[in-house]
């Protein structure tokens, strides 16, 4: 069976001022498709706009904070009025933390949730009805922390474990109507997401990030990106460590668990 193309199809990305959201709109715009980049970063969603047109690509850029639900919304609609609908949400923008539980704040939570949960929430129900129109696809960038335990990061995790209950069971529900919902899971990944992670008490942590393996880069993970997209993969896992990962976890959790706190319990020292 064919696969999806994107040719003159409308995509909106989230957090697409850099980082896998930027990589993953260059590659869409590459097949031909229209993109609409939110970002709350003004000047960098700026410069990606300008690029974007230099090169000749349809763009269209609109700063978005996805922690307010009117800003989703208004940016929602803003598409659909420019370019009569939207084909593909990928939903990318995000944020994490990396500190212990008992020293981390409750609003570092709220937050956390805000961007990662609510965020994607807001634009997918403000897209959703233009989905279902032109029978489209739904990217929920999650992650290893959204299918297994995280130590040091439990704000993270749980937002994301939220993405994936919320995700792989919207697509059950609009699967029929002709939505595809595929669930992206990096492993390590190069970019500007850990420079800005939450501490403990809100602000910038600066404590360096632990991990296991080498890093991918955004555009493998966008050329991954955009060939899942193409098969409509439900699920799909980035990197080999990530991989590994995911079926340690999946056929020997107590052994990922004692494993993974070993190699990252470090941080929580420093």
């Amino acid at each position: 069976m064919a696969g999806r193309k994107f040719s003159n199809k409308v995509i909106v990305v989230t957090g697409a001022a850099s980082g896998i959201g930027l990589a993953v709109a260059r590659r869409f715009a590459r097949a031909g498709a229209t993109c609409a980049l939110l970002d709350m970063d003004e000047a960098r969603l700026a410069r990606c706009e300008r690029q974007f047109s230099q090169a000749g690509r349809r763009v269209m850029g609109l700063p978005c904070d996805v922690t307010r639900r009117a800003d989703c919304e208004t940016a929602i609609q803003s598409v659909i009025d420019r370019f009569g609908g939207i084909d593909v949400l990928f939903n990318n923008a995000g944020i994490t933390q990396r500190s212990a539980f008992t020293e981390t704040r409750i609003e570092v939570y709220e937050q956390v949730m805000a961007v990662n949960f609510f965020g994607a929430l807001y634009c997918t129900k403000a897209a959703i009805h233009s989905l279902i129109q032109r029978r489209g696809l739904i990217i929920s960038n999650e992650s290893i922390a959204g299918l297994a335990p995280l130590l040091g990061r439990t704000g993270y995790a749980a937002s994301k474990h939220a993405m994936h209950g919320l995700f792989t069971s919207l697509r059950s529900e609009v699967r029929d109507q002709g939505v595809h919902v595929m669930v992206v899971c990096p492993g390590f990944i190069k970019t500007r997401l850990q420079d800005r992670a939450l501490g403990g008490d809100g602000t910038v942590t600066r404590h360096p990030q632990s991990r296991i393996g080498r890093q991918g880069t955004p555009e493998h993970a966008a050329e991954a990106i955009f060939r899942g997209a193409e098969k409509e993969k439900d699920l799909l896992v980035l990197t080999g460590m990530g991989k590994m990962a995911y079926w340690i976890s999946r056929l020997a959790p107590a052994f990922y668990e004692r494993r993974m706190a070993s190699r990252l319990k470090a941080e929580l020292k420093r």
